[in-house]
């Protein structure tokens, strides 16, 4: 039996509350010029009988939202969650929301995403990464809002970043694995291309091996990024048998490093004595492993933090300054 009873509307409130319709639309503006006993009256009256504000509708009229987009390539990823935590935690203090755009680490994705993020004006827009389409670079020039970009330290910034390089950052690892006696180093990362951060670590790998003289080519293509612990598992397992002298390896992230290291256990070898393996991210995983887990910390949830807090600057008329992260190696006890 079909359910013909229709929600609340503001006319009742302003019936039952006994004031003016005006007033009700008043009372649910933080900012409007209001009697805090007639604002509690009419939000208190709304809760009662069920009412809820429909801000698609005030957000018209206004030409203001009160969300911030944002596009991200991974759910699963504890490093893009915490960013999202960092972020969600300081814009709640605005009473700014986060409208979440998934890209599974395709481009036209993010093209399209951002299309669609513009179309519901949000008050500011945030992207994983500094490397897009060309329409999408356009769309994001010309949005009239803030835009950050983060995870990346682009060359030519749309807007703002917040970010670091990754190639560097992974460059921290073949410095210290180079100066503790490691020489035949490898590389495990998601398939080239798709994966722009972890392209840019897989070239401060190479860059880092030839700056010291020693050879790059042990680079092995564990799939699709994300790289899961099942994928680096059988990278390792390839790499082992095309390398077998390998006597180190970096992996794109912990998730992967952690599959590498559970098969250098199954196949007899000990880290850090007969192998040492890195991993990128600081997940928790790579905490509470055995050996723990060395790796490089690009403080995921500072990285919202801090672009909120530039969002915020920004849309109170503050200039907004680039914020560069400076990533943090972790030596473990899976490595020297």
């Amino acid at each position: 039996m079909a359910d013909n009873r229709k929600p609340p509307t503001m006319a009742d409130i302003a019936r039952i509350a006994g004031v003016s319709l005006m007033t009700v639309s008043r009372a649910f503006k933080p900012d409007s010029l209001i009697s805090r006993e007639t604002r509690e009256t009419v939000l208190t009256t709304a809760e009662n009988i069920g009412y809820v504000f429909d801000s698609t509708a005030s957000n018209f009229r206004s030409q203001k939202s009160d969300f911030v987009a944002v596009t991200i390539p991974a759910i699963s990823s504890p490093n893009f969650a915490d960013t999202i935590g960092g972020l969600a935690d300081r814009l709640a203090s605005r009473g700014l929301q986060i409208l979440l755009g998934y890209t599974n680490y395709h481009m036209q994705d993010e093209e399209r995403l951002i299309e669609q993020f513009l179309r519901r004006k949000p008050q500011a827009i945030v992207v994983t990464g500094g490397r897009h389409t060309e329409r999408a670079r356009k769309l994001l020039q010309n949005a009239h809002m803030p835009v950050i970009e983060t995870w990346d330290s682009p060359s030519e910034p749309i807007g703002n970043y917040v970010g670091f390089s990754n190639a560097g950052a992974v460059r921290q690892m073949v410095d210290h694995f180079v100066a503790v006696g490691y020489r035949r180093i490898a590389f495990i990362g998601g398939d080239v291309g798709r994966d722009t951060r972890g392209s840019d670590r897989r070239m401060g790998f190479v860059a880092a091996m030839a700056a010291h003289g020693l050879d790059a080519s042990r680079l092995i293509a564990a799939g699709p990024p994300p790289i899961s612990a099942l994928e680096g598992a059988a990278a390792m397992a390839r790499l082992l048998e095309a390398y077998p002298d390998t006597e180190a390896v970096i992996c794109v992230s912990d998730q992967s490093a952690f599959g590498a290291l559970t098969e250098c256990q199954r196949r007899g070898l000990t880290p850090p004595t007969d192998i040492g393996v890195g991993g990128f991210g600081n997940f928790e995983i790579g905490a509470v492993s055995n050996p723990r887990l060395t790796t490089i910390d690009p403080s995921s949830r500072l990285i919202g933090e801090r672009t909120a807090a530039l969002i915020l600057d920004i849309l109170d008329g503050r200039p907004g300054d680039n914020v560069e992260i400076a990533p943090a190696l972790i030596v473990r006890e899976s490595s020297r």
